[in-house]
């Protein structure tokens, strides 16, 4: 329970910027307005846009919000807030299944462009697994960046899990073919795969990862298949584009949201889940090993509604 408090409260002050430009906007929206009129609808539709929440997330919000006052012939303003907040959590509910890959037999494949924090998710992401007893191998797939490698030991080493690499330049698909083996020959619970984030072109690197998942279909057909998206909020809507590029590519089961501490776009986590019909799956909030944790719609909406 301290664990989990400890994290909200840093998802709490991870969200500062953006709940003062979401909060303090709707405020002034619910205590401005005397009643609930097209003006009223069109300052709300306003502030959640410009949060980036998205147009469409923010239309599906505004649209289910009327039919509820309609039906519950609601007058106040402020009586339409915590109905507001339910529907911006509602679009974000992971439902049942979310976290199966963990106490299954699994490949989980990591993919994103450079910079978003891709390496270091996958190694906090190792060492949390391996803390709740899990047999994890790492696959160091992303040969086209020199220290991607260098950076996935490091994190083994600190978390003290198996870890398969190949030289600089060397085939990606070797790395994951000899990975899967050593995953099967240790009896491994969960392999944890890097890729790479840029190759020479984009057709280049979308092939790379069809041919990724390939090998993976041939190799380890049995195991639960992870293809999760790392994206960095401090981007944005274009968090979504680059989401959308690798779906194109391979099938994404769950988005990792890095550096929501340091922007003021922390609602493109709404978005991401509605416009793109993608959970959210975990989110960071820090540097610190504990600063990526799961995913919880009620605590997110909490955290960024707290006074």
């Amino acid at each position: 329970m301290e664990e989990k408090k400890g994290f909200f409260g840093k998802l709490v002050s991870g969200l500062t910027k953006t709940r003062n430009s979401i909060v303090s906007g709707l405020d002034s929206i619910f205590s401005g307005f005397s009643h609930i009129d097209d003006d009223f609808y069109e300052e709300l539709e306003e502030i959640l846009i410009m949060s980036d929440i998205g147009v469409n997330t923010t239309m599906e919000i505004i649209e289910k919000l009327k039919e509820q006052v309609k039906e519950l012939k609601i007058k106040e303003p402020e009586d339409c807030k915590e109905l507001l907040i339910k529907n911006i959590e509602e679009q974000m509910d992971l439902g049942e299944n979310a976290y199966d890959f963990e106490n299954e037999k699994s490949v989980v494949m990591v993919i994103g462009v450079n910079g978003v924090g891709k390496t270091t998710s996958i190694g906090k992401l190792a060492a949390q697994l391996k803390g709740n007893g899990k047999k994890v191998v790492m696959a160091a797939a992303d040969t086209f960046r020199a220290a991607a490698a260098d950076q996935l030991k490091e994190w083994a080493r600190r978390s003290n899990v198996d870890i398969v690499a190949g030289n600089e330049g060397s085939d990606p698909g070797a790395v994951l073919f000899d990975a899967i083996a050593s995953a099967k020959n240790k009896n491994a619970d969960i392999l944890l795969c890097d890729t790479a984030g840029r190759l020479h072109n984009k057709k280049n690197l979308m092939e790379e990862l069809k041919k990724l998942d390939r090998i993976i279909e041939k190799e380890y057909s049995e195991c639960i298949r992870e293809n999760l998206i790392v994206l960095d909020a401090t981007t944005g809507q274009n968090a979504l584009v680059q989401a959308k590029t690798f779906m194109e590519a391979t099938d994404i089961t769950g988005v990792v949201l890095t550096k929501m501490d340091g922007t003021a776009k922390g609602g493109i986590a709404i978005a991401i889940q509605a416009e793109l019909g993608i959970p959210v799956k975990y989110i960071g909030v820090g540097e610190g090993i504990d600063d990526l944790q799961k995913f919880n719609s009620h605590d997110f909406v909490s955290a960024l509604f707290t006074k």
